[in-house]
């Protein structure tokens, strides 16, 4: 027999009463106008130079914007940025998954902000290449250096780019430098080619590597090795720290048959624990060393040159091929050729010239 409740609920509403509005409906419509319009390049360049970080975040979207539209608007914002560039000291850090490289980033750039340091920190989460989606997780990860006011974190998604680095990310150095930052992390999604990537637009090459693995298991190949300019053994805490020392050790052997650097810089080894902060102190401290000595051989200027020319090569490459993909010539005549190819009526080879010919002769 069931028992009926007279009591009303306290969720209940009264006949006649209704809530009031939670804001005005004149001020939900200025939000809406407000976030539809579209700041100017010159209101975007004077925020970045100001330090608004919503001005930086928003130039940044605009660079990694697909849309033709944005291109020539970003291109201005750089330029005006350029001069105010290129005042940080740029390090790349790399590890393949599960090596700890977020929990690194933040201790690290938590350090970093307590020497007073204003640190930007450019992580790429990998996509997905059948949704084409990515989780954009880094700000969940570190809670505290997000929190920070004097760090900066932008996850942004790999894409379709190899490794989820190329000419997006540099610019995006520039952005950031411009708007006061002088220390620039930039994470790799620790696959593939990102690495040489990565390599390519920073002054300092961290590689992060966990106790007890061989280079078989951690899938990192010498050619990585080689452009280390440290080896991190991370997660050296409680059980871990034997393992770690033994593993710094072995490196440590590594390293020196390896060919010298141009820089004279000789690759250092160290342990630290993201989790305990311990030994993350060292890891600053052999950066600073290494920035002597390329500041003393002018290694440092020339690196940043040669940088600077690789990515003008890359960029003329990129825009040849965007070009090249969405003239509607090119287009009718790739879905014919695709057909052929596919049925071994003409080789790729002769397609492909055939394709080129045509665009060239446009």
């Amino acid at each position: 027999m069931s028992i009926k409740k007279n009591n009303p609920s306290a969720i209940d509403e009264k006949a006649g009463i209704f809530p009031p509005e939670i804001i005005n409906s004149s001020a939900m419509q200025n939000i809406k106008e407000s976030r539809k319009k579209q700041p100017s390049a010159t209101e975007l360049i004077e925020g970045i130079l100001s330090k608004n970080i919503t001005a930086l975040s928003r130039a940044i979207t605009l660079i990694e914007s697909t849309n033709n539209e944005h291109l020539s608007k970003a291109n201005e914002v750089i330029q005006a940025c350029l001069p105010h560039a290129n005042n940080s000291i740029r390090i790349g850090i790399t590890g393949v998954p599960g090596v700890g490289k977020s929990t690194f980033i933040e201790a690290f750039g938590k350090h970093l902000t307590s020497l007073g340091k204003k640190v930007a920190i450019l992580a790429v989460d990998p996509s997905s290449t059948i949704s084409h989606g990515s989780i954009l997780g880094d700000k969940t990860r570190m809670e505290e250096l997000v929190k920070d006011k004097n760090a900066f974190i932008r996850p942004s998604a790999s894409g379709e780019t190899l490794g989820g680095v190329a000419r997006k990310t540099r610019e995006t150095i520039i952005l950031c430098e411009a708007c006061g930052f002088d220390v620039i992390l930039i994470e790799t999604v620790g696959v593939g080619q990102s690495e040489t990537a990565v390599h390519s637009m920073v002054d300092f090459f961290l590689l992060l590597k966990i106790p007890g693995a061989g280079d078989e298991l951690q899938g990192i190949k010498r050619g990585i090795m080689e452009m280390a300019d440290a080896i991190i053994i991370n997660k050296a805490d409680g059980d871990n720290i034997k393992k770690a020392n033994l593993t710094k050790v072995e490196f440590n052997r590594a390293l020196h048959l390896f060919p010298a650097k141009k820089s004279g810089w000789i690759p250092t080894t160290a342990t630290c624990s993201a989790i305990t902060h311990l030994g993350i102190d060292n890891v600053w401290k052999a950066i600073k060393k290494y920035l002597e000595l390329v500041n003393s051989n002018n290694y440092f200027l020339e690196k940043r040159k040669e940088q600077n020319l690789f990515w003008m090569i890359e960029t003329i490459d990129e825009q040849l091929k965007n070009n090249f993909y969405n003239q509607p010539k090119t287009i009718q005549l790739l879905d014919s050729t695709k057909k052929e190819v596919q049925n071994n009526t003409i080789s790729p080879f002769a397609a492909a010239q055939i394709l080129l010919d045509s665009y060239f002769k446009k």
